[in-house]
């Protein structure tokens, strides 16, 4: 005769062994690690008014505990070892990691001290979902549309996922090199709420993360990533964008003789910049800055916007007349002045600003006429405003500048069944420090 079950007990057994399959799916949360300072000194203390700050040892052992108003210095001509910082909470505390001062900045996680060189680097440990808020804080106005906010969250995991590198010294930093990252400062209800509603939703295309590049403003256009980049990715293709209310949607910068003789300091003078190719939207793919005597300079269009401190590469370049004897005048005359830019293509909206056209024996300089802020490749921050507040959503938004993706969770990315290159499953575990 079998044996009878009571049925609460079959429940019980039935709920345990559901949340046994379920558990696999739930990848442990990824840990960053974030170069916030690099400095021959700094200064360091607890955030919280009645915690402390725990010192330890590169193996975790604990060689401290300073109060919290205790403020310690280091300087690199004297740190030898490396040393490891956390935060002790308050008793009765409602946030659970207060955190650390380092300098004017405010830091959730750890903190990991090691000399560089003649420099002291410290890199900020925190889970990604902690680091997030202050990212979308730091990168977006926190006044946005909840839609634009979400994009960008989900956009800046992406992006910090991809990016860790667990044979390196850190996996990102905390600027534009990477994306910015302003500690706590930078948090609000709205940001943080933008990372807990999209909490672990990452793009994925293929099977694997993306690179979800990100920029400010295009100017009309997003370029591929083929047209400016080595290789093409297939979800980052050119796509119209929204950004016309970006106050960089159109701009000029004056290239005056000292700016130029430091753009360009191998030329005796520079007598023209000649675009030699474009892209099919119009930014500068190679360059050409000739000086007096002959002298040529070939760049790309990436070089040349970062020695003349422009925009973006979405540039011609044009003769203006100086608006005051003081600027020293670009000695030119007007047949020296570079074509413009091919209009871009339909559906487009023409970029139309007049042409100038220097009065004669008046002094010309140069003029950078552009358009947009960044690279251009990926989401434009300010078409995701845009269009958030047109009522897209934010998977809408995801989709429109990154093609061809899939939204998901880390975790259920971590399980896949068959193997991926550089997404095993034990990558996935939380990086904590060696504590």
């Amino acid at each position: 005769m079998p044996r009878r079950t009571h049925p609460q007990l079959a429940a019980l057994v039935a709920g345990i062994c559901m949340a046994m399959a379920v558990a696999p799916l739930r990848a442990a949360e990824p840990w960053l690690r974030v170069l916030v300072l690099e400095a021959p000194s700094l200064r360091l203390r607890a955030a919280s008014p009645s915690g402390g700050l725990r010192v330890l040892d590169e193996r975790g052992q604990q060689l401290g505990l300073e109060p919290s108003g205790a403020e310690l210095r280091f300087e690199a001509q004297r740190q030898q070892k490396e040393l490891w910082f956390e935060a002790v909470p308050e008793a009765q505390g409602p946030d659970r990691d207060p955190g650390l001062w380092l300098g004017a900045r405010h830091y959730r996680g750890r903190l990991q001290l090691r000399r560089q060189g003649g420099q002291l680097q410290v890199v900020n440990h925190v889970p990604v979902e902690t680091y997030l808020p202050s990212v979308v804080g730091s990168e977006m106005p926190a006044s946005w549309p909840e839609a634009a906010l979400k994009a960008q969250a989900v956009a800046a995991r992406t992006y910090a996922l991809k990016a860790r590198k667990p044979a390196a010294a850190f996996d990102l930093k905390a600027t534009v090199s990477s994306q910015v990252y302003k500690g706590v400062e930078a948090e609000t209800a709205s940001t943080w709420g933008a990372v807990n509603q999209t909490r672990g939703l990452v793009l994925t295309f293929g099977d694997a993360l993306i690179d979800a590049v990100f920029h400010s403003s295009s100017g009309g256009a997003t370029e591929s990533s083929g047209d400016l980049w080595t290789r093409h990715l297939p979800y980052l293709v050119s796509v119209p964008d929204f950004d016309h209310a970006s106050p960089v949607h159109q701009w000029s910068k004056p290239l005056d003789g000292p700016l130029l003789r430091r753009a360009f300091p191998e030329l005796d003078q520079v007598l023209a910049i000649e675009v030699l190719s474009r892209t099919p939207t119009g930014r500068v793919k190679q360059a050409r800055a000739v000086g007096r005597g002959g002298q040529q300079v070939l760049l790309s269009g990436a070089q040349l916007r970062s020695r003349l401190g422009l925009r973006s590469t979405w540039v011609r370049f044009e003769l203006a007349p100086t608006k005051t004897s003081s600027v020293e005048p670009f000695g030119l005359t007007a047949s020296h002045a570079p074509l413009g830019w091919p209009a871009p293509p339909p559906p487009l909206p023409a970029f139309s600003l007049p042409q100038a056209r220097p009065l004669p024996g008046a002094a010309v300089q140069l003029v950078a006429v552009g358009r947009g802020y960044g690279h251009g490749i990926g989401m434009s921050q300010w078409g995701a405003l845009a269009l958030a507040q047109r009522g897209e959503s934010f998977e809408a938004i995801l989709r429109h500048y990154y093609r061809g993706v899939q939204l998901e969770s880390y975790g259920a990315l971590a399980q896949r069944a068959r193997p991926q290159p550089g997404l095993k499953p034990e990558a996935w575990q939380a990086m904590a420090p060696r504590l």
